[in-house]
């Protein structure tokens, strides 16, 4: 985020010009360049970049620009205003969001709805909650007595109000939850995936983590199980393999379920640059995907490898390996930092220096 703020003096006055920028927000960036939010005796409008006053400085609040149209406040109430300064919507509700995808949440009297670009209400506002502010592939959750359930973008109520949660949809498949279960549908409101399971994860890669009866496992988008819930825990998939444990062992399998590294180590970290940090009996090392251990489990402590060096440490002394496993430098400094662009921190007795990949200072 990046705020950028001018006082100008002008005839004695105090005009303020802000703007907060969205900056990952590529449509409030773009009108951001055209427009500038400016406040003069505590009333806020906009100017265009010759310094023109575009809009009037009259309303007590106004948002950024998304998709042409800005969120703007006048005694306690919000309505939309376009480019020109013309109110698309009458300034009534008490809560109004940006447009995102040509609609916008709109709260009245407690209660939420949507509309469109035009000021049209798309749905009445009578919904309790709208969990999700904006539509996602074109469906939007909202809660309505206690329940959940899915609209589209015509205000047409496609999901019924059953469930105690849901999620968004993602590639038209939502996670929902009813009575401390989970369980997936279609933007039909077919259960695809049986509301079953005490905890499922988002899918990646058309692969999710599900939980039943305090075991893990992995489930597609059909439901078949292709990896056992046997697991007492499970992470995320990295580079194409997922920490597994089972009776306090640590290991990984591949999306098939197979074990490619035995769960023996108590504990191992995700894979990073193509090798994973393990430890057993307190010692640290690294294995390859094919579960070789490219060192000896000797270190006192390692950090994962950065730019093909790993920090390790042993017997309060620091250095780094490389991904054979040799030591480029002796393990002699009192701290280092991981490599960064070419070159690597160390301190020793005091003095701060940097080494490069040979290990040279």
């Amino acid at each position: 985020m990046k705020t950028i703020f001018f006082i100008i003096m002008i005839f004695g006055a105090s005009l303020s010009f802000a703007q907060d920028i969205d900056t990952d927000n590529n449509d409030a960036e773009k009108y951001s360049k055209r427009f500038a939010a400016v406040m003069l005796n505590d009333k806020w409008g906009f100017i265009d970049k010759t310094g023109k006053e575009v809009i009037p400085l009259k309303y007590d609040y106004v948002g950024d620009f998304y998709e042409g149209y800005v969120s703007v406040k006048l005694n306690d109430k919000y309505g939309f205003i376009d480019t020109t300064g013309k109110e698309i919507t009458p300034l009534k509700y008490d809560k109004a969001e940006h447009f995102y995808e040509g609609f916008a949440c709109v709260n009245l009297n407690g209660k939420y709805g949507y509309i469109d670009k035009t000021g049209k209400e798309i749905t009445p506002l009578k919904y309790d909650k709208a969990e999700q502010e904006h539509f996602y592939e074109g469906y939007v959750s909202v809660k309505l007595n206690g329940k959940y359930g899915f609209i589209d973008t015509t205000g047409k109520e496609i999901i019924p109000f059953i469930y105690d949660y849901v999620d968004n949809f993602e590639e038209n498949i939502a996670c929902v939850k009813l009575n401390d279960k989970y369980g997936f549908i279609d933007t039909t409101g077919k259960e695809i995936i049986p509301v079953i399971y005490d905890y499922v994860d988002n899918f990646e890669e058309n692969i999710a983590c599900v939980k039943l009866n305090d075991k893990y496992g992995f489930i597609d988008t059909t439901g078949k199980k292709i990896i056992p819930l046997k697991y007492d825990w499970v992470g995320g998939f990295y580079e194409g393999y997922v920490r597994v444990e089972l009776n306090d062992k640590y290991g990984f399998i591949d999306k098939t379920g197979k074990e490619i590294i035995p769960l023996k180590y108590d504990w191992v970290e995700d894979f990073n640059e193509g090798f994973a940090l393990v430890v057993l009996n307190d010692k640290y090392g690294f294995v390859d995907k094919t579960g070789k251990e490219i060192s000896p489990l000797k270190y006192d402590d390692a950090e994962d490898f950065k730019e093909g060096f790993a920090l390790v440490e042993l017997n309060d002394k620091y250095g780094f390996v490389d991904k054979t496993g040799k030591e480029i430098s002796p393990l002699k400094y009192d701290l280092a930092e991981n490599f960064n662009e070419g070159f690597a921190l160390v301190v020793l007795n005091d003095k701060y220096g940097f080494v490069d990949k040979t290990g040279k200072e």
